[in-house]
């Protein structure tokens, strides 16, 4: 018995510290609802090969380890699992939804991708053969990422063998994935050097939630991003990075990401409720809001806005 249980508790401790920023247990729901399942930027916290202060103490405890940028809508009444952005931390993120909206023999009904950078596709290896060996699960893509995925391995691999099932997306163009769910991907300026890239916005009977995990500054956007915020009750938006010369020793603007001390400046007009629907996810390594306990997140807070959190529920 003692030999098990030292083979189980490891496995066991990595799966909580994953998720130990969780602030809430999961209740039950009947209604659509997102999970957020990771809010670092495609590297993750800490990062590969950083020994600076910001990850040193990520790497000498687990506990604060964060996984990368993904969301997931699960739909109660039919037991339906949406993933948006499928990211290199898919297992532990399969394995956390799992725990709190299982759906039979653990499948996925979907996933939305939003481009071809590395922490927002490259999770679909796990479907195929090597791992899951998925049968048909239909990936949303929009006509260049399609292409992509299409034409270059392995991912082709997945096309090929079928674990996969590419389904096409166009801008502004609604999927109805029940009868009161439905998404609309819409195009953001980004850095689109093998996809186009997508924002979403997730719609229900009673809600509505934006998710734009990346996109160039907002004035390179011809939307208007507080109009945006005023129309909708959840919006999720790119808080890669704090604030300028964050990246020590490289111009910023070769990452030309909104900052978030440029964002709450841009929305600081906005009412205290229009305020509260913002919430910023994304996170570098080296964004400062990774302290939960910082004075970057209290200044957030001290300005009205939110960042996201892992296992952090959004009833829709």
């Amino acid at each position: 018995m003692n030999r098990v249980l030292i083979c189980i508790l490891p496995a066991f401790l990595i799966f909580l510290w994953s998720f130990s920023s969780t602030r809430k247990l999961p209740v039950k729901s009947e209604s659509p609802f997102i999970t957020i399942l990771g809010i670092a930027q495609d590297a993750g916290y800490p990062q590969a090969g950083c020994k600076k202060d910001c990850c040193k103490r990520a790497w000498n405890n687990a506990s604060l380890k964060r996984l990368i940028t993904s969301i997931a809508l699960t739909d109660p009444e039919t037991n339906q699992r949406w993933i948006f952005d499928c990211s290199p931390d898919f297992p532990e993120q399969l394995h956390f939804l799992d725990s709190i909206s299982p759906a039979p023999s653990n499948e996925i009904t979907g996933i939305f991708l939003t481009h071809a950078h590395t922490g927002h596709y490259t999770g679909l290896i796990h479907l195929g053969r090597e791992a899951m060996g998925a049968k048909a699960v239909k990936v949303w893509a929009m006509p260049l990422m399609k292409e992509f995925l299409t034409n270059n391995g392995p991912w082709s691999q997945l096309v090929k063998l079928r674990n996969i099932e590419l389904m096409n997306l166009k801008k502004d163009s609604t999927v109805k994935l029940s009868a009161g769910i439905s998404v609309t991907p819409f195009i953001v300026p980004h850095r689109d050097e093998y996809s186009e890239t997508v924002g979403y916005r997730i719609t229900t009977a009673r809600h509505s939630l934006v998710f734009i995990p990346d996109i160039d500054k907002w004035s390179k956007w011809t939307t208007s991003i507080t109009e945006l915020v005023k129309q909708n009750d959840f919006l999720l938006l790119d808080g890669t990075f704090y604030q300028e010369g964050e990246i020590a020793g490289r111009n910023m603007a070769e990452v030309p990401h909104p900052f978030i001390r440029e964002s709450m400046e841009l929305f600081k007009d906005l009412s205290q409720s229009d305020k509260k629907k913002v919430c910023f996810i994304h996170f570098n390594h080296t964004n400062p809001v990774l302290d939960e306990k910082g004075e970057a997140q209290k200044e957030i807070k001290k300005n009205g806005f939110t960042t996201a959190y892992q296992g952090q529920r959004i009833e829709l």
